[in-house]
């Protein structure tokens, strides 16, 4: 029997392929709007960026994320994503100490 085939998404700021499920997902709809899409099930065009404050950094001022959905995005959005990374390594930080 295979192993199942795990998918590869490129991060928009270090440009590493990791997998899907290890990265956050921005998602533009067909209205225009751009959000976080905690679950990677939303429809629309999607980016991908690490859960590490550097790498949104590196994407945001590079202007990737941006290009990767071509449409501008709002400060808001970049905002909820970074409050959405430190909660994640603050839970990755509580689970490695229990």
């Amino acid at each position: 029997m295979t192993p199942k085939k795990i998918p590869l998404r490129r991060c928009s700021g270090c440009g590493e392929s990791k997998p899907k499920k290890e990265l956050v997902r921005v998602v533009r709809a067909a209205d225009g709007t751009v959000s976080l899409d905690l679950t990677g099930r939303k429809p629309g065009r999607g980016a991908y960026v690490c859960p590490s404050a550097a790498c949104l950094a590196k994407a945001r001022r590079a202007k990737r994320i941006e290009r990767s959905l071509e449409v501008s995005i709002p400060e808001e959005v970049y905002d909820a994503m970074q409050a959405q990374i430190a909660a994640a390594q603050a839970e990755k930080g509580e689970t490695d100490a229990g």
